[in-house]
């Protein structure tokens, strides 16, 4: 297993860059494929001319392998016409305040098409499409090969790894319920698929043939040396990376991620509707008090309104983080990659 996955992905290194909805950017992105790996840019949201701008502004900065991610849509999602935010607006009026700003106009759409954003995919080209949230749909699979682009999937049961598999993905992140941010469960609901790293991985490993990434909880040298005793053949990381200057984390959210403890997050529905890992503040407190969520995408927009107003602030941004988000030790994206290199076995 040694090598296969640099060699399936173009790379030097096995490590991966987990893709930020909403926290990418072109520098960090850049500068782990620059070190070797692979740079992952998330596209939640993004509307096709947008991620054909980000692909090109991703090409001027590296020459390296990157991988482009998009959530698939679940059906469960609502549109504007379909939601009464009434109880979800009173919720988040007093943050709205604090942050300055006011309930903007319901939108067309919540989201881009996913028609719009694989067409964008396409014409962008790059080396691997990632995707959470289900398995790609047969005809997605068979493009993205005529192209040339490898396919990973995200699971966070074994059932859901086996079914990318059937689906064709070329890998798997095996993602543990350590890990930052939204928990990206497709076959059962998110709070019945909470398998930590450490039993996720091996058990994955075991069920599928493709090579297996380990995602949650891994933030240094010990975090990688386990993931491959596991049997993975390279490692996702999220926190260590995403407290780095080149992320483009709020200063206070870097600062968070910094100090953060192992007991210092929660999952919570409140800032986008779907189940997340973050450290609880202010806005967190607030929606879970008031009991009003919006169903997703509706209360990611809701929130995202005074997020985007107050986006300095610590206590009205959402402040994703992995359980192991503390290990780490540095605010350079290299230094940090460094540092995973020296787990990886000899």
């Amino acid at each position: 297993m040694t090598g296969e996955l640099q060699s399936l992905l173009g790379i030097d290194t096995p490590i991966v860059l987990g893709p930020f909805g909403g926290l990418s950017s072109v520098a960090l992105t850049a500068s782990v494929s620059d070190c070797g790996g692979l740079g992952s840019f998330g596209l939640y949201g993004y509307s096709g001319d947008r991620i054909r701008d980000t692909a090109t502004a991703l090409r001027a900065a590296t020459g390296r392998p990157f991988a482009l991610n998009l959530w698939l849509p679940t059906g469960d999602e609502v549109a504007p016409d379909e939601v009464d935010l009434t109880a979800a607006q009173a919720a988040v009026a007093p943050l709205f305040e604090a942050a300055g700003a006011a309930v903007p106009p319901l939108p067309a759409a919540f989201l881009p098409p996913p028609s719009e954003q694989l067409d964008a995919v396409w014409d962008a080209a790059p080396a691997v499409l990632s995707v959470v949230f289900g398995v790609p749909a047969p005809e997605v699979v068979a493009e993205a090969h005529r192209r040339g682009i490898r396919v990973i999937g995200t699971a966070t049961t074994v059932a859901e790894a086996v079914a990318l598999e059937e689906g064709g993905v070329d890998a798997v992140v095996a993602s543990g319920a350590e890990a930052a941010g939204h928990r990206v469960s497709f076959l059962r609901p998110a709070e019945e698929s909470l398998v930590g790293t450490f039993a996720l991985v091996p058990q994955v490993v075991d069920a599928v043939d493709v090579p297996v990434i380990a995602a949650g909880g891994v933030a240094d040298r010990r975090g990688v040396a386990a993931a491959f005793a596991l049997g993975a053949a390279g490692v996702q990381v999220g926190s260590a990376f995403l407290r780095t200057r080149q992320s483009a984390a709020a200063e206070a959210h870097r600062a968070a991620l910094a100090a953060a403890a192992d007991t210092d997050t929660v999952l919570t529905r409140a800032m986008s509707g779907r189940l997340a890992r973050g450290i609880p503040n202010r806005a967190v407190r607030t929606i879970e008090r008031a009991g009003a969520v919006a169903p997703f995408p509706a209360q990611n927009w809701l929130t995202g309104a005074f997020r985007s107003a107050a986006a300095q602030d610590g206590d009205l941004v959402s402040l994703w983080a992995g359980q192991a988000a503390g290990l780490s030790r540095s605010d350079d994206a290299a230094a940090v990659f460094a540092e995973l290199v020296r787990g990886l076995p000899r």
